[in-house]
């Protein structure tokens, strides 16, 4: 099968989903939202299940806290990953909690040797747990950290290597903090560890400036995709080739049309691409012949 392109599910849309049954590749809902026993959630849930892939997108596992991982949440979500049997899930390279305290945020992390251990020894732990592979998200940034002893792409990769998981190419982000943390997003793609992407996430940021006068970026997820942000797709996909691909859109959802739509806009890329991919061989035997 063709890679193809997703959306994140949001209650608005349910009725018009099963309403209309539109050609999309997958849905992919936050974790969290659906460990309630059942009600109506789960109900639109598993009709949608029933028509179409699923992926799961964690918020909630602080996978760089500096404590131990949530084992009733752990819980709770190999009960979900069991009823829905996803594609895939994933979670992000951040922290949010604090002993008791959740923090409605996803925080960052300094990239040292310490860090590095614990992130592993977190990724590990729920690996074994669910019983399959996770896949990690590069985060959107705002601040470094000066005790960093790790670049982001040599942690991330490092990551990988130390615990097998894949990884969620996030473009948005990635042009996020490339542009907080000035750095080049072209050469951020193209050295990120790509032979581990197993999917790529595409969301709307919101321009503001820092103290400094200087572009700040929020990765707000609360409107369409910029073109910048296509422009980087479009490079990530020449080098990946064909990736499954979800459209995010969180707070100040639009009608179901115009999400489809920016789905629609990522399946032209990747249908280009899979075409170019199936012709390349022909044409590696036309010049050999």
């Amino acid at each position: 099968m063709s890679a193809r392109a997703g959306v994140g599910l949001k209650a608005e849309h349910y009725r018009p989903i099963l309403e209309s049954t539109p050609d999309v590749g997958f849905f992919e809902v936050h974790a969290e939202n659906y460990m309630g026993a059942g009600g109506p959630p789960h109900r639109y849930l598993t009709m949608i299940r029933e028509r179409y892939p699923l992926s799961l997108h964690g918020v909630g596992l602080s996978i760089g806290a500096d404590q131990a991982l949530d084992v009733k949440h752990l819980q709770r979500l190999d009960r979900l990953i069991r009823r829905y049997e996803p594609m895939a899930f994933s979670e992000h390279l951040a922290w949010s909690t604090h002993g008791s305290v959740f923090l409605n945020d996803l925080l960052a992390l300094p990239y040292t040797a310490e860090t590095l251990a614990r992130v592993s020894e977190h990724i590990d732990h729920v690996q074994e747990a669910l019983s399959r592979q996770m896949l990690l998200e590069n985060p959107s940034t705002y601040v470094a950290f000066e005790e960093s002893t790790y670049s982001e792409l040599d942690f991330i990769g490092e990551i990988v290597r130390r615990t097998g998981c894949g990884l969620l190419l996030d473009v948005n982000n990635v042009y996020v903090a490339c542009t907080n943390q000035q750095w080049d997003p072209v050469r951020y793609i193209s050295e990120f560890p790509l032979a581990h992407v197993r999917e790529i996430h595409l969301a709307g940021h919101a321009p503001d400036l820092d103290q400094a006068g200087r572009p700040l970026l929020i990765d707000s997820h609360d409107r369409a995709v910029a073109d910048v942000v296509w422009a980087l797709y479009g490079l990530a996909i020449d080098k990946l080739g064909p990736t499954a691909t979800l459209i995010e859109w969180d707070t100040k959802v639009p009608p179901w049309s115009q999400l489809k739509a920016e789905a629609d806009h990522a399946q032209v890329v990747l249908s280009a691409a899979t075409r170019s991919s199936l012709q390349e061989p022909e044409r590696r035997h036309a010049t050999a012949g």
